[in-house]
């Protein structure tokens, strides 16, 4: 049975992203308004209403902005930590006691035979954390909204055949830019997102016989190009030995418009 994916839309403006192994599709995050939301899966030919569920991974408004909508129209299943559920409150609306799970991190859930594995990340949220999907001995991983990518994460997601991974700054647009310095400081801490030279370093880690593809995502509107983006990875990975375009492939993503669907 294959796994297939798509990222639905990812950076600062929103993120979404859908796992399926045929019989059991899930979200990773509804990052935009319900209508939003409907038209992306229109795009990639899926319909909101067969998901077995949402996951979420930390309560930022660019991650769950259409989740309570969602949730209350097609009556989903949600997926969430409890720090997560906690910082939640007042920001998706009502969601009924019987579509609220707990999803802890370091925990394995089962939707058939696809399984989701949770990890923790390092991003000023209640208790941020993201996933690992096994399918088989298919492997795909999805890291984005953390400061660092520690040798415990890269433990969890090396050697995946895909990964949807942070590449959210080029810090010299962001010395240089028009954020104040408090945001330019989070943005560039442990706890605020990776930066396209770190990314690559950590890739280049966790990059295996099995890894073909990489998917850049989480671009800042403000500090990053898709250009800049993968020019940066792509020397990077060839300083680290790496033929990018033949061993391994990268991808850009984009905040309105969803990848191509593929099967791993």
């Amino acid at each position: 049975m294959d796994m297939h994916f798509s990222v639905l839309a990812s950076g600062s403006t929103g993120n979404a992203i859908f796992v399926s192994n045929g019989e059991q599709s899930l979200l990773v995050d509804a990052g935009l308004s319900g209508k939003q939301m409907e038209a992306l899966f229109q795009q990639v030919d899926r319909e909101i209403k067969q998901l077995s569920g949402i996951l979420v991974t930390h309560e930022h408004s660019d991650h769950i902005k259409g989740l309570g909508v969602l949730a209350r129209k097609y009556k989903l299943p949600i997926y969430a930590n409890e720090k997560t559920w906690k910082a939640m409150e007042g920001l998706v609306g009502n969601i009924a006691s019987d579509q609220r799970f707990i999803f802890n991190v370091g925990e394995v859930k089962s939707f058939g035979s696809l399984q989701v594995e949770s990890f923790g990340v390092s991003h000023d949220a209640a208790e941020p954390m993201f996933f690992v999907f096994h399918q088989g001995h298919k492997k795909f991983t999805v890291i984005t909204d953390t400061g660092y990518v520690s040798d415990r994460m890269k433990g969890i997601i090396k050697n995946s055949d895909a990964f949807v991974f942070e590449s959210n700054h080029d810090v010299d647009m962001l010395r240089m830019g028009r954020y104040p310095w408090s945001v330019k400081r989070r943005i560039l801490s442990d706890v605020g997102h990776v930066s396209n030279e770190d990314a690559a370093l950590a890739m280049a880690e966790v990059i295996g016989d099995q890894t073909k593809r990489i998917y850049l995502a989480h671009l800042s509107q403000d500090n990053n190009m898709k250009e800049i983006a993968r020019m940066s990875v792509t020397q990077v990975l060839q300083s680290k030995g790496y033929e990018v375009g033949n061993q391994v492939h990268l991808y850009d993503t984009d905040p309105k418009k969803p990848t191509e669907l593929v099967s791993l």
